[in-house]
């Protein structure tokens, strides 16, 4: 068998957890006191079914409504860790001072639970990031399983914090103070916020007065089709490390966000018939996104493209200066620089212009550049457009000058539209004849958009 250790702290991390234990035990057709009901000989065998569940929260109010619920017969009651006093939505309180004290109880039950595993393959958290115990004690949690169990993977189901549906002042701090600890010690992040959920429940399930309930049932939802592919037979992501191999482009980059299908208000489900492309399409769409963001915005200042012709004898670290001078002049400060070692780019001059605009500087090797591939992927898009250009007997300057105009008019493809509504959504564009600039179209045919779409400029 390959194991997971679930962890639930907090209120609300308690809460979506206990809801997630009752349905997938209803899926597998287990009752509220872990006995099995159906006709497998090998689960009739097993008898008594218990969650490999640690429910931790600092105050005890959690706990009972736990234990006095449908399913509160279901988990061990060994596995019940809580304190006295809450952690009064302060982060600090249940990272520092509550919660430290706490986490050795905890971490016990939870070697007890990793001993009994043939063969555990992580763990797995629900928790919110708004709160204190949640927060606090959940991060903590999470950096004490990683420093005993650093090749385990770590997976969290995170509630964060959102502004318009909001129950504490300090909620913005609670969650800043938890996603550095994310970031270094998880390998798999859902995010999950209630203004995604309230509108879900409003837009889609057309709930008048939506309840926590119900946001729980869309969560504990979720999390089950998370887990399917772990809990039942399949060829695609069967276990915590295949699913974060398939999903995680890098380390730190595991923060994802989870889509649901279908949804469909509860009166109209038995006159829904969807078909296979629909389901996708539903599962894409921002309105059925467990986070209130809509991932077809593209950030238009990671693509927009701004070349310069400079002249390698007389380019020093003055030029060089001037040139990014004059950019910063027209679209603002950028955050980082990725250049190679050059001069121009390793003197004192340069690193005290970046200094004083609080820009941070990245240098790399040109043979082996290191920055998100994307810069390497226009070099070789302009240096084959000017080639193809000079070729045909160009002007260098005229070249690239047509060369950005065919880019940045061209629609993008997951958007359809230019990059400068994009840039600075604005509607007032001249538009422009495309039969005007039919002459380039052999040059850089794929580059310029179709006729019908039809081409603009400022």
């Amino acid at each position: 068998m390959r194991e997971i250790v679930h962890m639930q702290a907090g209120q609300c991390g308690n809460q979506i957890g206990s809801k997630f234990w009752e349905v997938i035990s209803d899926e597998h057709g287990i009752d509220p006191t872990g006995a099995y009901h159906g006709d497998s000989d090998l689960q009739l065998e097993r008898g008594k079914y218990v969650p490999r569940a640690v429910l931790v929260d600092l105050e005890p109010g959690t706990m009972d409504s736990v234990r006095s619920g449908a399913f509160g017969q279901l988990f061990r009651p060994d596995n019940f860790v809580f304190g006295q006093s809450g952690a009064g939505n302060n982060w600090a309180k249940g990272h520092y001072t509550e919660g430290a004290e706490l986490v050795d109880s905890v971490l016990d039950v939870v070697r007890k639970e990793a001993e009994t595993c043939d063969c555990l393959q992580g763990f797995q958290l629900t928790h919110s990031l708004g709160g204190g115990t949640g927060s606090g004690m959940g991060t903590l949690l999470i950096s004490k399983v990683r420093e005993e169990y650093p090749d385990r993977i770590m997976m969290t189901f995170s509630v964060v914090p959102s502004p318009k549906v909001s129950d504490t002042v300090v909620e913005p701090y609670n969650a800043t103070l938890s996603i550095h600890q994310l970031v270094e010690n998880t390998d798999e992040t859902f995010c999950i916020d209630n203004e995604a959920l309230y509108d879900i429940c409003f837009r889609t399930l057309k709930l008048t007065t939506p309840t926590y309930g119900d946001l729980n049932h869309l969560v504990s939802a979720t999390m089950s089709g998370v887990t399917t592919c772990f809990r039942f037979p399949g060829q695609l992501n069967a276990d915590l490390r295949k699913l974060a191999v398939n999903m995680v482009p890098f380390p730190r980059l595991h923060f994802f966000m989870p889509g649901f299908a279908p949804l469909t208000s509860r009166g109209s489900q038995q006159y829904r018939a969807l078909t296979v492309p629909e389901l996708r399409q539903q599962m894409f769409d921002a309105k059925n996104m467990m986070a209130a963001c809509d991932p077809r915005h593209v950030d238009a200042h990671s693509k927009w493209l701004e070349p310069f012709i400079m002249n390698d004898i007389s380019t020093t670290t003055t030029t060089t200066i001037n040139t990014l001078t004059s950019l910063f002049a027209r679209y603002g400060f950028c955050e980082e620089i990725v250049s190679d070692n050059r001069t121009q780019f390793t003197s004192e001059e340069f690193a005290g212009f970046c200094t004083r605009n609080g820009i941070r500087h990245i240098r790399t090797t040109s043979g082996h550049p290191q920055s998100n591939g994307q810069a390497e992927r226009y070099v070789d898009i302009v240096k084959s457009a000017l080639k193809k250009g000079l070729h045909n007997g160009g002007k260098i300057s005229d070249v690239l000058s047509k060369f950005l105009f065919c880019c940045k008019s061209t629609s993008h493809a997951t958007t359809n539209q230019i990059k400068h509504r994009l840039w600075s959504s604005d509607e007032d564009l001249i538009a422009m004849n495309p039969t005007t600039i039919t002459s380039d179209h052999d040059k850089y045919p794929s580059a310029l958009p179709s006729s019908d779409q039809g081409s603009k400029i400022i």
